[in-house]
């Protein structure tokens, strides 16, 4: 399934949190969450440590189920996560084409595994293992592995925060431009308020535990965007603000 018809099974994605109360025994996470997610937008959680984002992702998932209220998704979920989930004892080109298991046809599994080489400027490290890759690089091909197929949407857990800061600025601005060749519905979690306001159409930012929205916070801007752009420094004020910092 290629880029034209990614796009167009892309919009019928949806996610929806619908009053969803979680706990892990008497730990109350979250509290009458609520939460819709457009089909192509990017929306990042933002909140104090240990309030529950991560959750979220996995409610979202289906990897567990909440306490009370509802999830609908619809469409194929693909996870990022912090470290990258790349198996060590693959290539490059061996680790994206798990992301092609659904494409039958070995010719069209092998030319879309060769486009996505090149979509992340990989082009000569098809047979080179994760261990000879640089941090950015591995994760440019796990990027690689979960836009391939017939994936809908991106739940991202952290997934930049274990880099260095040049290249966390440089793996947003990668994102961006994967994003706008094979369209996703995206929600991202991350501490780093500079990422969500380069990266969000929409930011929650969410209270202390039991988690609920203090506030949205839309970015009407096009990407990629300046670290000076002034819609990037007013969500950086606004984001700042609502979590008292």
């Amino acid at each position: 399934m290629f880029v034209g018809a990614m796009k167009d099974k892309q919009a019928n994605s949806r996610l929806v949190l619908d009053n969803v109360s979680h706990s892990f025994g008497t730990l109350h996470v979250l509290h009458d969450m609520n939460l819709d997610v457009n089909p192509g937008e990017v929306v990042v959680l933002v909140g104090p440590s240990g309030c529950g984002k991560t959750t979220i992702l996995n409610l979202l998932s289906g990897y567990i189920k909440p306490v009370s209220g509802s999830v609908i998704r619809e469409g194929v979920i693909r996870t990022v996560y912090q470290h990258d989930g790349l198996f060590p004892w693959l290539t490059v080109s061996e680790n994206i084409s798990l992301g092609l298991r659904s494409v039958k046809d070995a010719a069209l599994r092998n030319k879309e595994m060769l486009e996505l080489i090149e979509l992340i400027h990989l082009e000569g490290f098809e047979h080179t293992y994760p261990h000879q890759l640089s941090g950015g690089m591995r994760q440019r091909v796990e990027l690689a592995r979960v836009l391939a197929g017939d994936s809908d949407i991106l739940l991202m857990d952290e997934p930049f925060s274990s880099l260095d800061y040049q290249t966390r600025l440089r793996m947003r601005r990668e994102l961006v431009r994967l994003l706008e060749k094979r369209h996703r519905t995206v929600v991202f979690v991350t501490h780093d308020i500079e990422e969500a306001a380069q990266l969000a159409d929409r930011v929650l930012v969410l209270s202390s535990r039991p988690a609920t929205v203090r506030r949205e916070l839309l970015i009407d801007a096009p990407r990629p965007r300046d670290l000076a752009d002034p819609a990037v420094i007013h969500a950086m004020k606004e984001i700042l603000s609502e979590l008292g910092l």
